[in-house]
């Protein structure tokens, strides 16, 4: 992080001292994520004196019905609510943060006072989604005071790269065609909504790499999940990755990039030192059924995989699910720090899974630091034409963070009679192990394919060596339909394939899921010695009773995730009761936390501006919240 030093004012105990400016000049914190600060200004003896001091409103936000487990219609695909599920980013003297529109705002970190703001007129009709994560700074190294030095870098729901001045917010002119790249170049034949960048893009030297979201169960042929690199200055293409098996072209006969490969929608790492791009894949499509694979679509699906940044190729990649049938897609940043093992250390990559397995790499080879076994799953049970991998790999160490399986003993209720239900339909659903197959009749996926950890998390303290995560624990019953039988409309046609897919979460008569809480907690873990440190509840029933009220299954599709702190802190909303809380990193203990005016499905950041630590996190909720859609950015700090 930049640091600049500066005089902070009285600090809450009353004393003078003297302090840094600390930035958070990247999504995760930094190039390889972490979502670490080195600021601790705010501490664990005073975070309970925490505060708002100040708020900022986009007025991009707008309300609507559509829930994940709903049909895709054409007159609904625009009638989602908004996600604002933004971590602003603090470089050069000024926050900068996107809206679910698309746009861009340059603030006073200080205040929240406007620099200025960028529309890049997204046809919001047109799209599915209203998410984005973030945007990227580019500075040059040798600056002579012209315009776009500094470059804010945009990618955006319609498939376009944008680069923009970071002091005036103008376009770069210099960069592509009036500031953009068009991202649908090279693709195969898709609507609109079918490919768009939700994730910032990572920044490595002069190049800006970007991977994009595809919705990957609509139809087997969907536009390639290419990942390409562009210079930072002038927009053209340096090089493009396409997951296709290293047999297979990059592109077709038309010259097209190779479709329906497995695409890269979460944030990518990188690093400079090593020149490695650090990429977290998504799994084949499409999601729920693979008997038309040909057996190497599935060969980068699901995995981590590292390119060399001078030309794109693939320096190694390593699976985390073989033939993933699921959609336990590789869902995190993947997370770059320096671990220390029986006395050895070694750059390592640390990846969190929507399985609630944790695989740590060696950075430079790929190789898991900790023992990976290859363990028998499930052979039985898949529907006609599918075929399924004999082994999955299982990590030793960290101890998994979820339950891997679940059977009708597993059921839960607030009395006998609910419990009773619960009991029933597990007893009529396909349980049992991780990686039962779906099927006909309908199978239970716990962890489910939200998680288990999903894109929010970890964050990691590097000195401690310990990760915080927050993990899921709801389970969802996913069914395959025969495809003379699949409706209108159906969320997951799959179309291509026999079959579409249903999904739905496991829930009581009176809305709760049908396993023992709690439903989301907070955990945290020895990297080294892989143990469990500490795990605590995440979230309350607030917003979610009286029952019977079936709104715990918007609970279970939220996001977010956490960040840590030099001052002993976990900062971290993500909950469906619209707080933000603070915990201690050493324990878990709750500090302090504040009602949010809307759901909280951002990770929060947090930064030292004028020797004041300021704490933010985007209260805007998510499209399957049970509180309404906001556009408030809400910053904390200490009393001045």
């Amino acid at each position: 992080m930049r640091k600049f030093l500066a005089l902070v004012l009285c600090t809450t105990s009353g004393t003078m001292q003297a302090a840094e400016n600390i930035e958070w000049p990247a999504y995760g914190g930094g190039p390889g994520g972490g979502h670490y600060s080195t600021a601790a200004q705010i501490h664990r003896d005073n975070v309970r004196n925490l505060e708002v001091a100040w708020v900022h409103r986009s007025g991009d936000f707008k309300g609507g019905t559509q829930s994940l487990t709903e049909t895709v219609s054409e007159e609904l695909q625009g009638n989602r609510p908004t996600s604002f599920i933004g971590t602003p980013i603090v470089t050069e003297g000024r926050m900068y943060y996107c809206t679910p529109f698309n746009r861009v705002f340059a603030l006073d970190p200080a205040t929240g006072a406007e620099h200025w703001v960028f529309d890049p007129q997204v046809d919001m009709s047109q799209e599915g989604l209203s998410n984005c994560r973030g945007v990227s700074s580019w500075r040059t190294r040798q600056p002579q005071g012209a315009a776009c030095e500094h470059r804010i870098l945009l990618a955006t729901l319609d498939a376009r790269l944008i680069a923009l001045d970071g002091a005036t917010g103008k376009r770069c002119a210099d960069f592509g065609s009036n500031g953009e790249v068009d991202l649908t170049d090279g693709l195969t034949e898709h609507r609109g909504n079918e490919y768009g960048v939700t994730s910032a893009p990572a920044v490595i030297g002069n190049l800006v790499v970007t991977g994009a979201y595809v919705t990957d169960s609509i139809r087997d042929d969907i536009p390639a999940g290419v990942v390409r690199a562009y210079d930072v200055r002038t927009g053209s293409l340096a090089w493009s990755w396409n997951p296709v098996h290293p047999d297979q072209p990059q592109r077709d006969a038309q010259g097209r990039f190779t479709p329906a490969t497995t695409n890269v929608w979460s944030t990518i790492s990188v690093d400079e030192a090593r020149g490695l791009v650090i990429l977290p894949t998504g799994n084949s499509s499409p999601d729920y059924y693979g008997g038309d694979r040909d057996g190497e679509q599935d060969y980068y699906s699901s995995s981590v995989v590292a390119l060399n940044a001078a030309d794109g190729s693939v320096a190694w990649h390593y699976q985390t699910v073989h033939h993933d049938i699921w959609d336990y897609d590789v869902p995190a940043q993947p997370t770059l720090m320096d671990l220390t093992i029986d006395g050895e250390t070694r750059p390592a990559v640390v990846q969190v899974t929507k399985m609630g397995l944790t695989f740590v790499l060696d950075l430079e080879t790929g190789k898991p630091l900790h023992p990976v076994e290859e363990r028998p799953v499930p052979q039985t049970g898949a529907v006609p034409g599918e075929y399924l991998s004999p082994t999955q790999p299982f990590p030793t160490k960290p101890a998994p963070l979820h339950a891997l399986g679940i059977t009708p003993e597993d059921a839960w209720g607030f009395t006998f009679w609910d419990e009773g239900h619960c009991r029933e339909q597990l007893e009529n659903l396909v349980t049992g192990p991780i990686y039962t197959p779906p099927s006909l009749q309908g199978t239970v996926f716990y962890p489910s394919n939200l998680g288990g950890n999903n894109w929010g998390a970890p964050a990691v303290d590097p000195n401690r060596q310990v990760m915080i995560t927050n993990t899921k624990h709801t389970p969802i019953e996913i069914k395959l339909l025969k495809r003379e039988d699949c409706p209108k409309g159906v969320a997951f046609p799959q179309e291509g394939s026999p079959y579409c897919a249903v999904m739905q979460p496991l829930l009581s008569p009176l809305g709760a899921p049908c396993t023992a809480p709690p439903w989301a907690t907070l955990d945290a873990v020895d990297l080294a010695s892989g143990e469990i440190l500490w795990r605590v509840p995440l979230g309350t029933l607030k917003h979610l009773a009286p029952w019977p009220v079936p709104l715990f299954v918007e609970s279970g599709l939220e996001a977010g995730g956490p960040i840590v702190t030099a001052g002993g802190l976990v900062f971290i909303a993500a909950t469906s009761d619209g707080y933000i809380r603070a915990f201690d990193s050493s324990d878990g203990a709750m500090l302090w936390e504040e009602e949010l005016p809307a759901t909280g499905n951002a990770v929060p950041m947090t930064y030292v501006h004028n020797g004041r630590q300021f704490v933010a996190i985007a209260a805007g909720g998510h499209f399957t919240s049970p509180l309404p859609s906001s556009d408030h950015l809400m910053v904390f700090a200490l009393p001045e």
